[in-house]
């Protein structure tokens, strides 16, 4: 019964968080809204014609700005010191991030200006974007 009153909670969470997604076409529908083509597990907002690997304008508006410390290319890390990172509740700080592809850090160099992004994958936070700062 715990297992079951866990799910109802983690639906709760989801549909509040995500009311959109959640819209009712009749008073006693309660599926969600997704097209046909694209599968449950993808919100409504997201078109089901944009590749997930590619960031679009919210994405963008959500990279971070960092300046980078250190450059560890055999290791696929790199030290940044980073302003506000809002999609990880992170504040300042300078930390070392994983790097997703060693292709990321072509062309970067210690005390370069950058536009990131990142996400806690498999418990550790990895940079998934980078862009030169403008």
């Amino acid at each position: 019964m715990k297992r079951f009153m866990d799910r109802i909670a983690l639906i709760v969470l989801l549909a509040a968080a995500h009311p959109g997604v959640w819209a009712q076409s009749s008073p006693s529908s309660a599926t969600p809204s997704a097209p046909a083509s694209v599968p449950a597990s993808v919100p409504a907002s997201v078109p089901a014609s944009a590749p997930a690997s590619v960031p679009g304008p919210a994405a963008a508006s959500a990279l971070s700005e960092a300046e980078v410390r250190r450059i560890d290319a055999a290791n696929n890390r790199i030290t940044l010191r980073h302003g506000p990172i809002p999609n990880l509740e992170m504040p300042p700080m300078t930390m070392q991030f994983q790097v997703r592809d060693a292709a990321l850090l072509q062309g970067l160099q210690e005390g370069s200006r950058i536009r990131f992004a990142a996400e806690r994958i498999n418990g550790q936070y990895t940079v998934t974007v980078v862009q030169p700062a403008p």
